[in-house]
């Protein structure tokens, strides 16, 4: 049975969880798009938060684009599986890597404009996704977003399987998954509407958000 009409009521209800945040000196939500943005753009409203992405793109590996041997992330991080990168050509490693961060690169321009990254350094972070699954993701943005130093990473989201949960919680400072269903099959399962997210509707939602550097509406 769905727990969730779509993002938008997962991310209400996701707030809630969240609700002793509200206050917090320098806090700053990000979204892992695309599915991300419309769960974190309640969570972001209600905390009274900026609201941003964290782009998060996979090096495939060559021959199969849809196995990872690493990611790029935001502000030009690059995380690789030593073990997997002994296994490929240097020259293919890096038209995978040039691949991956053009991928990246292009999201960035589409979502955020001109305005640059926030600065995360000394900030909590909530660091949001519509769900875990193997958690690879989030465990990678998490990694990326370390090196930037900010005070405190919470990850959150509305469903996530129970092993995930559990391990990704040792990973960062607080873990918040507002259910954690067993068995736990697939993250779309537990929504009625899990339609993909169109980059449009990212573009919408983080133009209503309060972004950093942005100009206030009237």
């Amino acid at each position: 049975m769905a727990l969730y009409r779509d993002r938008r009521d997962a991310g209400e209800k996701l707030a809630d969880a969240l609700e002793d945040l509200r206050g917090t000196p320098d806090l700053l939500v990000l979204a892992l798009p695309r599915g991300g943005v419309p769960v974190a753009e309640p969570v972001a409203r209600r905390l009274g938060a900026p609201l941003d992405v964290f782009v998060v793109r996979k090096i495939g590996f060559p021959g199969n684009e849809e196995f990872a041997m690493g990611a790029v992330a935001s502000g030009g991080i690059v995380l690789v599986q030593p073990d997997l990168l002994e296994r490929v050509p240097e020259e293919e490693f890096r038209w995978s890597l040039q691949r991956a961060v053009q991928e990246l690169n292009e999201r960035e321009r589409l979502y955020r404009g001109a305005r640059p990254p926030p600065n995360v350094e000394g900030r909590t972070v909530v660091l949001v996704d519509d769900g875990l699954a193997t958690g690879a993701t989030m465990r990678a943005a998490v990694e990326a977003l370390r090196r930037k130093r900010p005070r405190q990473i919470i990850a959150a989201v509305p469903i996530a399987s129970p092993e995930t949960c559990e391990a990704l919680a040792r990973e960062v400072d607080r873990i918040v998954c507002a259910a954690t269903p067993q068995p736990f099959h697939a993250v779309g399962l537990w929504y009625e509407d899990f339609s993909p997210t169109t980059d449009e509707e990212v573009i919408r939602l983080l133009g209503g958000g309060q972004q950093e550097g942005a100009e206030a509406s009237p």
